[in-house]
């Protein structure tokens, strides 16, 4: 299993919609061609993982740190605004 694999797709694909997962290094969805994690990843992930919360934060927390590394790989700039796009909407 590749790295990639690992850091795009949440612990139960098949009740995930597998489509909406983070195309790297761009972090942008595969499907809908929105910054990752989009709406229906959100919704999915939620799904996933609501019987373990603190697991999702674990989670999306790794993912926004991969994508911090690719940006700043890739680019030189990270955007300012990945703790909003990857934990501020899984703790409400």
């Amino acid at each position: 299993m590749s790295f990639e694999a690992v850091t795009t797709a949440g612990p139960a694909d098949a009740a995930q919609s597998p489509e909406h997962t983070a195309s790297r290094p761009t972090w942008d969805c595969r499907v809908c061609g929105q910054p990752w994690p989009c709406a229906p990843a959100k919704v999915g992930l939620l799904d996933d993982y609501s019987a373990f919360p603190s697991l999702l934060m674990l989670y999306l927390s790794s993912q926004m740190h991969a994508c911090w590394e690719d940006y700043a790989a890739r680019t030189g700039d990270v955007p300012p605004d990945l703790g909003e796009r990857f934990l501020s909407w899984a703790r409400r």
